[in-house]
């Protein structure tokens, strides 16, 4: 297994007056939770001075009701959950990262990965820069600052520093007397902003949290798009959008987002309950009761049996205090997890022919627990259906897709894996059906099909 794991999230905050920021964020980052669980931070704009706490841990564990007392109150924040792609488990690697230099502060929020971090650090490191991280993001905010240094105002640096970074990145970052979010021309990864009844403007990874905090969602960034918030107003700067074709991520309605929330527009539940359709179509099986592996099952268990005509039903409760078994930090404690965070209900599957819908098999372990789990519990059979494609890529934009050697689909035919796995049968979501997951396309797969938007340079290919 890689070290590489990675999901993020962004937030930020603009206030028309000095108020309870870090609290606005506290509850913006739990509701992003499921995207990082590693480490996460707040950093709180007081009249140009910046107050933060970062530290390993979920938001509940980092933010105690006295250490959010202790934040002052701020007309802007911003907020980060982690996971991370590039860096290891550290407290020196949590997010946002902070700047000082001679032109102003900034404090700096990233979700993804840039698929030229190694270049870029090299010729930074070479010009006598000093990194005290292990993240990209840290290489994000330098190239920002040495362009700062050139430029008049923080969002024109933003923009010089765009056409540098290759790969994926949404960014919330914080000037002194400004609030800065944008997204990468290819638009991988999810961003969005609202604004609440008093004025108060969001910006965050997905429109979960936008209403989370009681704000009113407006509309995603675009891909490539620049929105500066300060006090004349919202300004969209558009000089790179529409520079690349959208590859916003597939993994995202598949996985990584929350089914509560819309992406570009599409909503991320019925995106699953189509994906589960579309299963049903082309993996039919005779069965008693569908179910889904919670939480991210659950759609395309809906959507399966709703085409299907077999009975949706919970054969499996999920303990919610148990972090997710995808992005835990080592194999052993994936395995261990399993078992504690999943338990059968024996009085709906014992003798029954059960479809197991999942979002994806990587390894095979996992789901060859839940498999053993269920037949424990008495199931006459366990057909497994997951609603993506097999993994067959890794990913360089910022989802735990491990290198081939690692990857199940690449080393064993369907039959072989559903052995492995100790289901009756297997059916993977159709790679070729993908499009109908968003409705109008625009989307990268590579994970799944090899076709990667950047050049992915031989020194950190997997």
């Amino acid at each position: 297994m890689s070290s590489i794991h990675e999901e993020c999230g962004v937030f930020g905050v603009f206030a028309p007056k000095p108020m309870e920021t870090a609290q606005i964020t506290y509850y913006g980052l739990y509701a992003l939770q499921h995207r990082g669980q590693e480490s996460c931070g707040i950093v709180v704009n007081d009249d140009g001075q910046f107050c933060s706490h970062k530290d390993l841990g979920l938001v509940s564990e980092v933010f105690s009701e006295d250490v959010l007392s202790r934040f002052p109150r701020g007309r802007m924040a911003v907020g980060h959950v982690r996971y991370g792609t590039t860096g290891g488990t550290s407290r020196r690697n949590c997010q946002p990262i902070e700047v000082n230099h001679q032109k102003g502060k900034m404090a700096l929020a990233h979700n993804g990965n840039l698929s030229n971090t190694d270049k870029l650090r090299d010729v930074l490191e070479l010009s006598g820069a000093i990194f005290h991280t292990t993240s990209d993001t840290e290489t994000i905010a330098y190239i920002i600052t040495k362009e700062r240094l050139k430029t008049d105002s923080i969002e024109k640096a933003v923009s010089e520093a765009m056409p540098v970074l290759d790969g994926a990145y949404s960014l919330v970052l914080m000037s002194p007397r400004k609030l800065i979010c944008v997204r990468d021309p290819y638009g991988f990864r999810p961003l969005c902003y609202g604004k609440t009844r008093d004025g108060v403007y969001i910006v965050a990874s997905e429109s979960c949290a936008v209403r989370a905090v009681g704000a009113e969602v407006i509309r995603d960034v675009a891909p490539g798009e620049i929105l500066e918030f300060s006090d004349e107003g919202v300004v969209s700067h558009r000089e790179h959008c529409q520079e690349k074709e959208k590859k916003i991520c597939i993994f995202e309605y598949i996985y990584f987002a929350r089914p509560d929330s819309k992406i570009d527009g599409v909503s991320v539940h019925l995106s699953r309950v189509r994906a589960g359709r579309i299963l049903a179509r082309t993996h039919p099986v005779s069965a008693d009761l569908v179910m889904g592996a919670p939480d991210s099952g659950l759609d395309a268990a809906l959507g399966f049996s709703q085409e299907s005509g077999i009975p949706f039903g919970i054969g499996l409760i999920k303990n919610k205090y148990i972090g997710r078994t995808f992005i835990s930090p080592e194999q052993g404690a994936r395995l261990d997890a399993v078992k504690i965070k999943l338990s059968a209900v024996e009085e709906s599957v014992k003798g029954k022919r059960v479809v197991l819908a999942d979002d994806s098999i990587v390894r095979g372990n996992t789901i060859g627990r839940v498999v053993e789990l269920l037949r424990d519990a008495g199931a006459k059979e366990v057909h497994v259906r997951i609603s993506s494609p097999p993994f067959l890529h890794p990913c360089y934009y910022g989802t735990d897709v491990d290198s081939e050697e690692n990857l199940i689909a690449c080393k064993h035919a369907v039959s072989e894996i559903a052995a492995m796995i100790g289901a009756d049968s297997l059916g993977y979501f159709p790679v070729e059906k993908l499009s109908s997951l968003t409705e109008e396309g625009g989307f990268c797969s590579a994970c799944f099909d090899g076709r990667y938007p950047t050049a992915i340079p031989t020194k950190i290919r997997k």
